[in-house]
């Protein structure tokens, strides 16, 4: 049988199996400029690297799924060593981590065993004059086509094309900040809806957008835009950094000021709004089940706990000595409930054991920054890849603003 035979092959046994398809400056600081020096998909042999280009026949429109994308990534990587941690077990992850290698300007697909098997910008992936700086946060979308990643320090907000590997649309203006129509300042966790809109934490300009692709303006601001943040939601917000998608159709809004949560309806009806306990600058606070939250505090050292919306702690953890968190700023729960979380200032992304407390996979050496396999730099964000992603999850019951989108 050919390659191209095989993975049509491929491609159709998968999809038919998945169903087809004076405020904070934020919690990053400006990228030091280390450029990344992994070599572009492609020319990597035997390194433990990304492989190289999909043939044309898994990218036609017709084979190409998202299960059949990352069974061709896994089947160029088989037989290559890992580059994880010591001690790290792969069998707590349920498929490979997405990662946004903030300071090396890349984003990272690694399998359980340590391998790359894919990183944007690959060569070409750009188009002339495009660039692609301090990724701190990355998505896969609900239909698991497309990536959406923010970038905090560069102020933009950049969806990618899996299928064509180019980026198909962007937010901001790179480079420069604003409050204006088309322009951000320090954004943060943008989400893909399953109606193709996105919604956005806008951190330094106080506010929670929801934009269309087909509007140069946001078609709903959630706060006052206003230089001084503070929290009396809906009205106006503490300097937001996450605004995350809830089971029961609400999103969970985090506040840097003040140290908040908030439960809010797409429409910008506030439920409750509570202190995560005992710690201060709360990160991207999520949903584990109903009533049962989990955040990271972006401190040194760092806090990952979870709690409910009476502010009681369910549970934490805060190691101290060598093993301490380092500035962690996301932190995800597991199928298996362990939590999976990018420990940024550590230079890693870890798995935690909740049972135990400790690490029981690692990639990324504590505290020594770089760029080679196994290793990053100032990791800020991280996703499980399909079908474990998070909006793929959360598509089937996330809420969609209640507001009129102009088409055209």
């Amino acid at each position: 049988m050919t390659l191209v035979a095989f993975l049509a092959a491929v491609a159709i046994v998968l999809a038919t199996c998945t169903g087809g398809s004076a405020v904070p400056s934020g919690k990053r600081e400006q990228a030091v400029g280390r450029k990344a020096t992994l070599p572009a998909a492609g020319r990597l042999g035997k390194s433990g690297a990304a492989p190289s280009s999909p043939p044309s026949s898994l990218l036609s429109s017709k084979t190409w799924s998202p299960s059949a994308w990352i069974a061709y990534l896994e089947s160029k990587v088989k037989g290559q060593p890992g580059h994880l941690q010591p001690g790290s077990n792969p069998s707590v992850l349920p498929g490979p981590v997405l990662i946004a290698d903030r300071n090396n300007s890349r984003l990272l697909l690694v399998d359980p065993k340590g391998r790359i098997l894919w990183q944007f910008p690959a060569a070409g992936d750009l188009a002339p004059g495009q660039t692609f700086l301090s990724p701190d946060d990355a998505f896969f979308g609900p239909h698991g086509r497309h990536i959406i990643a923010t970038q905090e320090s560069d102020f933009a907000i950049t969806l990618i094309s899996l299928r064509t590997g180019h980026i198909t649309w962007r937010y901001g203006h790179p480079g420069v900040p604003g409050s204006g129509p088309g322009y951000v300042d320090n954004p943060d966790d943008a989400m893909r809806l399953p109606n193709g809109n996105v919604i956005a934490a806008d951190i330094k300009n106080c506010r929670l957008l929801y934009l269309s692709p087909s509007d140069p303006a946001p078609v709903h601001i959630y706060g006052l835009t206003d230089p001084y943040c503070y929290h009396q939601p809906p009205y106006r917000f503490g300097s937001p950094n996450g605004m995350f998608p809830m089971t029961n159709g609400n999103w969970l809004v985090t506040e840097i000021n003040g140290d908040w949560v908030d439960q809010m309806t797409p429409a910008g009806k506030i439920l409750w709004s509570v202190h995560p306990p005992g710690i201060s600058y709360p990160s991207d606070t999520n949903e584990v089940s109903p009533n049962v939250f989990l955040t990271a505090a972006y401190t040194k050292p760092g806090v990952v706990e979870e709690f409910n919306s009476s502010g009681q702690l369910l549970w934490r953890y805060a190691p101290t000595g060598a093993a301490a968190l380092n500035q962690p700023s996301l932190a995800l729960p597991l199928p298996n409930g362990d939590v999976l979380l990018n420990d940024d200032w550590n230079d890693r992304v870890i798995v935690v054991n909740p049972k135990t407390n400790q690490v029981v996979w690692q990639y990324g050496v504590t505290g020594v920054p770089g760029s080679a396999p196994g290793y990053l730099y100032k990791p800020d964000g991280v996703d499980l890849a399909p079908p474990y992603s998070l909006l793929m999850t959360h598509a089937a019951t996330m809420g969609i603003p209640p507001f009129p989108v102009p088409h055209g």
